[in-house]
């Protein structure tokens, strides 16, 4: 820290202190200016003179209103003003008492607004000119007289100066401020999006091939004993839905790694493409799935078409673990105009037990998804049993949507 920077730390912590410090300047400059006669004798420019004792006192008292200056700004620059204006009156003309109700005048100034400025400067430079000049012992037209106007004119100039510097630096320094939290607040922002894609992303691999592998685990080990031949089918099964976990958690977890970590994987994300190769798994899992599609050759956006891979991953899981055994489930996906319609049906009784309180964000994480690609998301219990998921997306996506899809009844994944 400089020098400077310490001063000015010092004057800040004691503004008192400082204001006595001006105080005690204006008094000297003003008792000096009483000792000093600016036309002297004999053709002589400056001389010396006995100062009058009443000017004096009253620059004492003026140089001890200053003290005051920060903490009753109006009222000090009044009690200056009166006793400018009883020296011009009373006292020596020229000396300068008026210094005082200067630096009051600079002080108001600096601490108000511009048409107050206007006022009181206006004001105070009438009233001591006017008493200078009516009133005092020199002709009206003296230069000291004058000399009060310009000296006003400067105080309440400086001042102005001077608030609209503060302004302006506080200004600047709360944009800074504000800049700096909105840049803050959008990296929470964006570190929120994306531990809660993650976290949709993770759910979805988790929750579906899980449940594939405890149905095959489960058939595995009811027939382990009469049909081997099965069971080693079941295991395979197994096997391959764990692979495939794996490979899609790593797949997730590679966008988490530093920029000096090893390459992320590039396999692209799934999506309707990959839709026969998902409905098989369900089918090796025992499952009867049936697929109508009139979508063929349109181009989705990466966004849209990972979004409705997703719907039928989790709506299917779902199936699976709710449904009941000998569930069927319907899958279309249909082009209607400018949007993708995406359905699962199932016939399933939902007898096997629900999941317990605080279980499931598998409809949550689906309503998400559709939301983020402007897309609508309709589920609920089916007339006659079963259950119904229905999703429009668009073909082509705008700006993110602001509020989740509208969904009515829902059921925990």
């Amino acid at each position: 820290m400089s020098t400077v920077d310490r001063a000015r730390k010092q004057m800040r912590a004691h503004p008192l202190a400082l204001d006595a410090a001006i105080a005690a300047g204006v008094l000297a400059c003003v008792v000096a200016g009483s000792f000093v006669d600016p036309y002297g004798e004999n053709g002589v420019t400056w001389g010396l003179r006995n100062p009058d004792p009443g000017s004096l006192v009253l620059a004492g008292l003026a140089a001890a209103a200053l003290v005051f200056r920060r903490r009753a700004p109006m009222t000090v620059l009044a009690v200056t003003g009166a006793l400018a204006v009883l020296e011009n009156v009373i006292g020596d003309p020229r000396a300068p008492v008026a210094m005082a109700a200067v630096v009051a005048l600079y002080t108001v100034a600096a601490g108000t607004d511009r048409p107050t400025t206007w006022r009181i400067g206006l004001l105070t430079t009438a009233v001591l000119a006017a008493s200078a000049m009516l009133a005092g012992r020199l002709p009206w037209y003296a230069q000291d007289n004058l000399g009060i106007i310009a000296w006003a004119g400067i105080g309440a100039t400086a001042g102005e100066a001077v608030r609209t510097r503060r302004a302006f630096v506080h200004a600047i320094r709360e944009r800074a401020e504000r800049a700096e939290r909105t840049r803050e607040e959008e990296a929470r922002r964006r570190v929120a999006e994306e531990r809660l894609r993650i976290a949709r992303d993770l759910h979805d691999v988790v929750a579906h091939h899980i449940a594939l592998v405890n149905v095959q685990a489960g058939v595995a080990a009811h027939v382990m004993d009469r049909r081997p031949d099965q069971a080693k089918e079941a295991l395979a099964h197994v096997r391959e839905a764990s692979r495939s976990a794996l490979n899609e958690l790593r797949a997730t977890v590679g966008l988490l790694r530093q920029s000096d970590d090893p390459e992320a994987p590039t396999e692209p994300a799934p999506g309707l493409g990959r839709l026969d190769e998902l409905v098989g798994t369900f089918r090796n899992a025992g499952l009867h799935v049936e697929v109508a599609r009139t979508d063929q050759g349109v181009t989705l956006p990466a966004a849209v078409d990972l979004a409705a891979y997703r719907v039928i991953q989790e709506a299917l899981t779902n199936v699976q673990k709710h449904a009941g055994t000998g569930a069927r489930a319907e899958v279309s996906v249909v082009r209607v105009g400018p949007h993708i319609e995406v359905t699962v049906l199932d016939n399933g009784s939902g007898d096997d037990p629900a999941p317990g309180p605080g279980g499931g964000h598998g409809l949550l994480g689906m309503r998400e998804r559709v939301s983020a690609v402007r897309g609508t998301l309709t589920t609920g219990p089916r007339y006659g049993g079963g259950f119904r998921v229905h999703a429009i997306l668009p073909v082509k996506t705008t700006a993110p949507a602001k509020g989740p899809a509208e969904e009515p009844a829902e059921e925990p994944a």
